[in-house]
């Protein structure tokens, strides 16, 4: 049985479906947390080893990141399910990120097959750039955007600095671009929940 709504239901409706929609943007900062310390600690372990430890197969530690990967699947599909409704934003981001895996998985292999060693981390920090950017440009995240342009200005930087110290770079970037927004995101997230 279908109950006719007055105008003043209707527009509560209507107002609670756009608060819904917002919200729904509301990045928790879950997978930038995650993404960003695992990035750091993988970063931070292959220069301890390779710088301390003269271990120069450290590069192997970046295979935990197949698991982040995975976990990220299991984490989407599920929020998807649970997700209410799917904004623009959404998809918008979806694609962004997207973008970012594809070329980064390009640029490494092409690197990798012209034995351009050195530019690896250079070319990864500009593409952390981009989504960083992007993602703040769209959810209107400052503290992203700002560290998108950190990455870049790395990656420049890194043109000047011993090609040992650019995973170093690399842990500096995730912290500017992905665990720093991720908190404040994380922070606003839980705020949003509590109203």
């Amino acid at each position: 049985m279908e109950k006719n709504l007055n105008q003043a239901e209707s527009i509560a409706i209507i107002q609670e479906m756009i608060n819904k929609a917002k919200n729904q943007y509301s990045e928790s900062g879950t997978l930038y947390l995650v993404w960003g310390f695992t990035i750091l600690v993988c970063s931070l372990v292959q220069f301890i080893a390779d710088y301390f430890f003269n271990y120069k197969q450290a590069f192997y530690v970046w295979l935990a990141t197949w698991l982040v990967f995975i976990y990220q699947i299991f984490y989407l599909r599920r929020k998807k399910k649970a997700s209410i409704v799917n904004t623009y934003t959404d998809d918008i981001l979806k694609y962004v990120w997207i973008c970012f895996v594809v070329c980064m998985f390009i640029m490494v292999f092409v690197l990798i097959h012209h034995k351009g060693f050195t530019l690896i981390h250079t070319t990864i920090l500009v593409l952390y750039g981009i989504p960083a950017f992007l993602s703040g440009a769209i959810l209107k995240v400052k503290s992203l955007t700002i560290g998108g342009i950190c990455c870049w200005a790395l990656a420049a930087l890194s043109l000047f600095v011993p090609a040992q110290y650019h995973v170093l770079f690399i842990s500096l970037a995730v912290v500017v671009a992905w665990i720093i927004p991720g908190l404040y995101l994380r922070k606003k997230f839980l705020q949003q929940k509590t109203f």
